[in-house]
């Protein structure tokens, strides 16, 4: 018999930060469950991107703290490579003098939390990205400290450390079942045992649905593929991530010479679907070689795709669960777990050790939809 204090379902970032978190503060007896090889979710399809311009008041915290903590986590985790985080910036672009309205209401508010956001005309988004095509553009907002770090090095960071504090780790090891007896957790049922515990955290991204199934929870999130590529590595042309709600692109040069982009499709199917379409390759080399006319001269080393976990407002599911005491969850990023994995990671430790939270948790917890208290994000590619 393996008894554990807690079981953490899910191997990428989220689940690799919450296991240090609670090392950090005590908690060593953990195993974290990954069916399949750490970041091989979302967070290793993911474009990596760090930016603390939002529309939330509760995420521009989020994001805020998580970025400071990204700057120091080669330290902070001793890690023996680099997470590889640089901060070029974020440029994002508005269209028509609605979405305008918007940013600066973001910026308003985002300076309201000391992120100093400038306001940006399209001559003066040219300067800071000499080849962007303003035409129709109506202005552009810029914050330096927004960046990227990779994915894989992230997560590796973060289980390196948890492991010396003594957190387990099983990969290929698939979570089949969580038991509930007399309205406790007793045990999570895996293909290579049972492991008994009364806490358990689902932080399984695209298939968090069925782990809250195991314990008869039906959570609001669904999950839906979004495509990404990657070109060959040229000479730096690109610091800041360029962004555009209005196409629904993003595009960003990486340490390394490579352009990493993506780009959503609204009329993407639900499902578990992660096949990779010609029509995706087409349908962002027209936009992207609009927008950023040079970048027609790459050629596309390989597209891939992986799944958001999506939820009615854009924003994230944390913490307890009203209806079962012990079952965490850190689910439905929308897109955008990567980025607030530090601060997220570090209130669900909190929350769990009945700790004080360093931010309130409460914006995210599961009950808001019973309430109709939905938290709806402006700002999601």
């Amino acid at each position: 018999m393996k008894t554990k204090d807690a079981v953490i379902i899910g191997g990428g970032v989220i689940g690799c930060a919450i296991a240090y978190e609670l090392a950090k503060r005590g908690m060593t007896n953990i195993t974290v469950v990954e069916k399949s090889y750490l970041s091989s979710g979302a967070t290793g399809r993911c474009g990596a991107g760090v930016r603390q311009q939002w529309g939330l008041e509760s995420n521009i915290l989020l994001a805020k703290k998580s970025c400071d903590a990204f700057e120091r986590m080669n330290e902070e985790l001793d890690y023996d490579g680099d997470i590889e985080f640089h901060q070029g910036g974020y440029l994002l672009l508005a269209y028509g003098d609605e979405q305008w309205a918007q940013f600066l209401k973001n910026v308003e508010l985002q300076h309201k939390h000391g992120v100093m956001t400038e306001v940006k005309t399209p001559e003066e988004a040219k300067e800071i990205v000499p080849f962007l095509n303003i035409e129709g553009l109506t202005g552009a907002t810029f914050h330096q400290k927004d960046g990227h770090a990779n994915p894989f090095k992230v997560t590796d960071a973060y289980y390196k450390a948890a492991k010396r504090l003594g957190v387990e780790f099983l990969t290929y090891t698939e979570a089949l079942d969580i038991v509930v007896k007399d309205g406790d957790i007793e045990k999570v049922i895996t293909t290579k045992g049972d492991i008994y515990t009364d806490k358990v955290v689902n932080a399984a991204g695209g298939w968090s649905k069925d782990i809250a199934k195991m314990v008869g929870i039906d959570i609001p999130v669904y999950s839906e593929r979004h495509q990404i590529l990657v070109t060959e590595p040229v000479k730096k042309i690109l610091d800041p991530m360029v962004m555009s709600f209005h196409h629904g692109i993003y595009c960003q040069q990486t340490p390394h010479g490579s352009f990493i982009m993506g780009l959503g499709d609204p009329n993407e199917l639900k499902g578990y679907n992660i096949d990779s379409t010609w029509q995706f390759m087409q349908e962002i080399a027209e936009t992207i070689t609009n927008l950023l006319p040079p970048l027609k001269e790459l050629r596309v080393v390989r597209q891939w795709s992986g799944l958001y976990n999506i939820t009615p407002d854009a924003a994230p599911i944390l913490g307890n669960t009203p209806h079962l005491e012990g079952f965490y969850q850190a689910v439905g990023f929308s897109g955008h777990g990567f980025m607030i994995a530090p601060m997220t990671a570090q209130l669900i430790a909190e929350q769990m050790l009945g700790l004080e939270l360093s931010l309130p948790i409460s914006t995210y917890d599961l009950g808001r939809y019973e309430r109709g208290e939905l938290v709806k994000e402006p700002n999601v590619v």
